[in-house]
C-alpha cells in the first residue's frame, strides 16, 4: 500500500476518535475539526517523503495539537483553552469522547441534512468531495453545509458531553435517525442514475456497529444495526447487469450474503436479550430476518411480518409503514383487501408525490384484472420516481398491463 493510500486509510479508521480527543481539549467541535484536518492534510504532504510513522494515528494527534498550539498563540488566546493544550498529554479519546461526538453531530438544533454530513464528515471521515457524490450535492454546498452546522453548534453553545439520562432517549433517537438517513440513500438512493450506493450503506454500518460498541446495554442500536445488515445482505441481486431493480421475489436468495445474515440475525438477537421494550428498528429488523430466513419467496412467513407491521404502526405510525402493511396484507388477505388498505392511506398527502404507492396500486390493479387502470397508474409512479432505473422500471411494467 502507497503512503497516500495508508493516510487515508488512517485517517478514515482514526478521524472520528482524533476529533473527539481535540474537541476535549479546546472545547470546540468545529475548531478541533480544523485541526484535525490540517494534521490529515501534513501528512499527505509528509509521509510520502518521510515515511509512515510507527504510531500513525499518534502522529496525527500530536501534529493537531501543535497546530492547535500555534493558532491560539497567534491569535493571543491565553486563557483556559491555551493552559488545557499546554498542560495535557496527547491521549486518544475515550469511548465516551467519541460517543459525545456523534451526539454533538446528530444535536436537534441542525438540520437533519446537516446532522447527516457532519456525521459522516466528523464520526466517518468523508471528505466534502464524497459526502457531495453520495448525496448527489455539489461538494461546495456540502462545505457550506458543513460550516454552517459548526457555526450554529458554537453559537447555541452546544456542550461537548453525553446527554442527560432523561434526554438519552429522545437525543439517541436523532442518532439513530441520521444514521439510518444516509443507510436508507444509499440501499435505495432517492436521486441520480444510480439506485444503490454501497459505499454511503456501508459507511452507515461501520457507524452503527462503532455505536453499538459504545452503546451495549441499548436494543435500540442493535436493532438498528440488524436492520442495516440484513437489508444490505440482498445488495447483490438488488439489480440485474443493466442496472435495473430488481423486485424481492425475483431475487436469487442464493447470491445473499450469508455472514452479513448472520451477523444480522446476531444483532437481533442481542437486542431482544436485553429485555428492553422493543422499537422500531429492532421490530423492521424483524421484518427483515422473517425474510432472511426463508429460503424461497414462497416460504415468507407473511402472517407473521403482517402481525409485526401491526406492531409497528403503533410504536411508529406512517403512511410508508401502512404503505409497506399492505405488501403483507395482499399475501396474507389478498388483492382485494390490500387495495382496501391502500385506499385508506389514499387521502393522506405524503403519499401523494410518493411513486411507491402508484407502484404497489398498479400491482394490486393489475393482480384483479384491471389492466387499464393499472398502467394508468404505473405510468403515473414512472412519472415521480426518482431514478432513471425505477423509472424505466414502472414503465415496462405499465406497457405490459396493457399488452
Amino acid at each position: 500500500m502507497d503512503a497516500r493510500r495508508t493516510v487515508e486509510a488512517v485517517w478514515r479508521i482514526h478521524s472520528g476518535r482524533l476529533v473527539a480527543s481535540l474537541t476535549r481539549l479546546v472545547n470546540d467541535v468545529g475548531l478541533a475539526e480544523d485541526f484535525a484536518q490540517d494534521a490529515y492534510l501534513a501528512a499527505l504532504e509528509q509521509w510520502p517523503v518521510s515515511g509512515i510513522p510507527d504510531e500513525p494515528a499518534g502522529w496525527l494527534l500530536t501534529t493537531a495539537r501543535r497546530r492547535a498550539i500555534d493558532m491560539i498563540r497567534r491569535e493571543g488566546v491565553r486563557e483556559t483553552k491555551y493552559a488545557l493544550l499546554g498542560e495535557e498529554e496527547s491521549s486518544p479519546a475515550t469511548d465516551q469522547d467519541l460517543l459525545s461526538l456523534v451526539f454533538v453531530a446528530c444535536h436537534p438544533v441542525l438540520s437533519q441534512e446537516s446532522r447527516a454530513a457532519l456525521t459522516l464528515r466528523m464520526v466517518g471521515g468523508l471528505s466534502t468531495d464524497e459526502i457531495g457524490r453520495a448525496f448527489l450535492v455539489p461538494s461546495a454546498t456540502i462545505g457550506q453545509r458543513i460550516s454552517r452546522a459548526k457555526r450554529t453548534l458554537a453559537e447555541a453553545e452546544v456542550p461537548f458531553a453525553l446527554p442527560d439520562p432523561d434526554e438519552l432517549p429522545a437525543r439517541l433517537h436523532a442518532v439513530l435517525e441520521v444514521l439510518y438517513l444516509i443507510f436508507t440513500e444509499g440501499y435505495a438512493a432517492t436521486s441520480g442514475d444510480r439506485w444503490i450506493r454501497r459505499d454511503l450503506a456501508e459507511q452507515a454500518m461501520r457507524l452503527g456497529r462503532i455505536l453499538a460498541a459504545l452503546m451495549p446495554a441499548e436494543p435500540e442500536v442493535y436493532g438498528l444495526v440488524a436492520l442495516m445488515e440484513l437489508q444490505a445482505s440482498r445488495f447483490a441481486t438488488r439489480t440485474g447487469r443493466d442496472g435495473q431493480p430488481v423486485l424481492l421475489e425475483d431475487q436469487d436468495r442464493s447470491r445473499w450474503d450469508r455472514t452479513l445474515i448472520a451477523h444480522g440475525l446476531a444483532a437481533l438477537a442481542r437486542a431482544r436479550r436485553l429485555r428492553k421494550p422493543l422499537g422500531p428498528y429492532t421490530v423492521q429488523a424483524a421484518i427483515a430476518a422473517c425474510h432472511a430466513r426463508a429460503p424461497r419467496f414462497a416460504d415468507t412467513d407473511w402472517s407473521a411480518i403482517l402481525a409485526l407491521y401491526d406492531a409497528l404502526s403503533q410504536l411508529a405510525p406512517s403512511p410508508v409503514v401502512g404503505l409497506n402493511r399492505t405488501v403483507a396484507v395482499l399475501h396474507v388477505d389478498g388483492p382485494q383487501a390490500a387495495l382496501d388498505a391502500l385506499e385508506e392511506l389514499a387521502g393522506d398527502p405524503r403519499l401523494g408525490r410518493y411513486h411507491l404507492f402508484g407502484a404497489i396500486r398498479g400491482d394490486l390493479l393489475l393482480r384483479l384484472g384491471r389492466r387499464g387502470e393499472a398502467a394508468e397508474e404505473l405510468e403515473r409512479a414512472a412519472s415521480l420516481a426518482p431514478t432513471r432505473h425505477e423509472r424505466d422500471l414502472l414503465m415496462a411494467r405499465a406497457a405490459a398491463a396493457t399488452d
